[in-house]
């Protein structure tokens, strides 16, 4: 292992950073867009199955690809591309051609580029640091990603307000230049390739290889299983976020944003906590419990009455909290229980599997919503949440599988 792994992880960070807020704030800025120009719960839907499918669909074949190619150019090509079809966009937007059916297209194809990027990343941890510190990485990820998450939507809020939204999504494209720019300065070990043809057939055997590799883990396999489900109803829910505020707590742009940034504060603090402190409580409790917590907040926020708002925000910060600490505990146990040549095929597994239930999920969203009201789909996915929690507490091989590593 590298001994100069923080200065490493620091450069990439960096770039990472200044990546994710552009991206917060250009896609907090198309949900406001969305928000207000429409008020349609089908849309906000679409647009979230838009973001999500074409990384589902793809994500396994490139899995098996991030794992033969080089991951750091895998990242920069990722990086790359989504930089060069959000300035498309951009041009259509700058002369004249606003439409729904192109904000679709440009979520799909900034989808692509996660379909290789997140997977890719993930996978080039463990490669980078000791095992003994992925926890604290993974906590330090979710601080990133917070703040990303408080000041995107700031700057997102602003840049809307101020510009058109041809001209928001440039913020992008310098974001991805500041990521493809830091991964240049750093060197991100490979895992020994694997000797194989490039045939349609092998690239099968390499996707059954990972999905074996889950499912021989029983505990695993219950972790995935669980996680999926959750997923299943945390998705609804958070495209629903938006109209609970404006429709429920007839709230506007500020109160959109203010909810979105506190979302980020209660991530922060948990990526702070799992940064700062060590813990030795087993990660699979803390993921089962985390289950539970968002399903109260969701559930909660559904029963609260519209003059209510400040409750909402506090509930909102201990969603984001639970978030950020079930996130970093996911990503390290399989970062410690898949050997590293696999990690890129089963993080696009695990992201094709999450997000196929979500897009089944969000189809019906824009039904459910307006069949029993936004507040009864909190309240009624909360609970289902909460019933995954205590279902994961009582399977026995989820609860051994990380007895041995605490």
């Amino acid at each position: 292992m590298d001994n100069n792994w923080k200065r490493k992880f620091t450069i990439l960070w960096t770039g990472q950073f200044i990546s994710l807020i552009s991206s917060s704030a250009v896609n907090f800025a198309i949900i406001i867009w969305l928000s207000l120009k429409t008020g349609s719960t089908e849309v906000l839907a679409f647009s979230a199955i838009a973001a999500l499918l074409p990384q589902a669909l793809i994500g396994p074949f490139a899995g098996v690809y991030i794992d033969r190619w080089n991951r750091k150019r895998t990242m920069i090509f990722a990086d790359g591309f989504v930089a060069v079809c959000t300035l498309c966009m951009s041009l259509s937007f700058y002369f004249g051609y606003e439409s729904l059916l192109l904000i679709y297209v440009m979520l799909g194809l900034r989808s692509v580029g996660s379909a290789f990027h997140m997977p890719a990343m993930q996978a080039s941890i463990p490669l980078l640091a000791p095992q003994s510190e992925l926890l604290r990485i993974a906590g330090i990820n979710q601080i990133i990603q917070s703040v990303s998450g408080i000041a995107g939507p700031a700057l997102g809020a602003f840049a809307i307000g101020m510009l058109s939204i041809g001209n928001v999504l440039l913020l992008d494209i310098l974001g991805a230049l500041f990521a493809i720019i830091s991964l240049l300065f750093i060197h991100i070990p490979n895992p020994k390739p694997e000797e194989k043809a490039s045939g349609f057939s092998h690239i099968w055997n390499d996707m059954r290889t990972a999905f074996r590799e889950i499912s021989f883990n029983k505990g695993l396999s219950f972790l995935f299983l669980y996680s999926i489900i959750g997923l299943f109803c945390i998705m609804p829910v958070a495209v629903l976020f938006p109209l609970l505020t404006i429709n429920h707590f007839k709230g506007d742009k500020f109160e959109i944003s203010v909810i979105e940034i506190i979302w980020g504060v209660g991530m922060l603090i948990g990526g702070g906590l799992l940064g700062i402190w060590k813990t030795k409580i087993n990660k699979v409790i803390i993921i089962n419990l985390m289950h539970i917590v968002i399903g109260l907040t969701f559930a909660w926020s559904g029963w609260l009455s519209y003059n209510h708002f400040t409750f909402f925000v506090v509930l909102t910060a201990i969603g984001g909290i639970s978030a950020s600490l079930y996130n970093a505990s996911f990503t390290t146990i399989i970062q410690e229980e898949i050997k590293s040549n696999m990690l890129g095929r089963v993080f696009s597994l695990y992201y094709s599997f999450s997000v196929l239930p979500s897009i089944i999920g969000l189809l019906f969203t824009g039904i459910i919503a307006d069949f029993i009201g936004i507040n009864r789909t909190f309240i009624i996915l909360g609970l289902l949440i909460i019933v995954t929690g205590i279902c994961s507490f009582l399977t026995p091989a989820l609860m051994n599988l990380q007895k041995n590593k605490n």
